[in-house]
């Protein structure tokens, strides 16, 4: 049996897709199923940062039911920032100029573009609701956040949303079945093919230290491998990492 096509729900505005997306899941939604927003007013990113919305812009959560634990879910993020690549090289023409930073941000010209939020929880009847969330600036970038944002208009074509999210979920139900059938490694080597910092020095502020290091590679579930100043590696598997050239 093949599988069934994701379903897609626009709203014109709703503070987090993610929230409403989450409520569904605990309802006992399962999915496939994207619901897109044309204006989010209180959406989130990781560690609670706010990612709400200007007009024109992508807001939008996938609700996807597996039978894995969360740990292998979570591999699905990279999936989601390769889709994210999709739409960079629709609108840019180029895929050169979209890298993708660890854990979870999509960067044009060294500017955040895009981020990424799982959240998983077990699902009613059995198995795992994971929650994709995801932001794209297309046409506007805000000017409040702590860190430089540019819109992908800005160095390409416009995209409207409708447009981007049809992109976006091709290419995550490609990076889907390739997960379901290959395991992590085929998605792990595409993203790392777009890796920004690969190679190069870096600190990553964790919750109770901060360790520098050279980011040489991704494990085998996503963590991001740091071999140590002063001899030895250490695998991060949550943190903030910043790179001299662009935080």
């Amino acid at each position: 049996m093949s599988d069934p096509q994701p379903r897609i729900e626009w709203v014109e505005e709703t503070a987090s897709t993610n929230a409403d997306i989450k409520a569904r899941a605990i309802e006992g939604e399962r999915g496939p199923l994207w619901l897109a927003a044309r204006r989010q007013t209180a959406g989130r990113g990781r560690r609670g940062r706010a990612w709400s919305g200007l007009s024109g812009n992508l807001f939008t959560t996938g609700l996807y039911t597996f039978q894995c634990d969360p740990g292998r879910a979570a591999e699905l993020s990279f999936a989601a920032a390769n889709a994210v690549g999709a739409v960079c090289d629709a609108a840019l023409g180029d895929p050169a100029l979209t890298r993708l930073k660890w854990p979870n941000d999509a960067l044009v010209s060294g500017r955040k573009a895009a981020g990424i939020l799982l959240e998983s929880g077990p699902a009613p009847g059995g198995g795992l609701w994971l929650a994709v969330g995801i932001g794209i600036n297309l046409a506007e970038a805000p000017e409040d956040v702590e860190r430089p944002a540019t819109a992908l208009a800005a160095h390409g074509r416009t995209l409207a949303p409708e447009a981007a999210l049809d992109i976006l979920i091709t290419a995550f139900e490609r990076e889907r079945r390739d997960w379901l059938l290959g395991g992590f490694g085929p998605i792990r080597d595409r993203w790392l093919t777009r890796a920004h910092g690969l190679g190069q020095s870096c600190e990553a502020r964790l919750e109770n230290e901060t360790v520098r290091g050279v980011f040489s590679d991704l494990g085998p579930d996503g963590a991001l491998r740091l071999d140590l100043v002063g001899g030895g590696r250490r695998y991060i598997s949550a943190g903030d990492v910043f790179f001299p050239d662009a935080g």
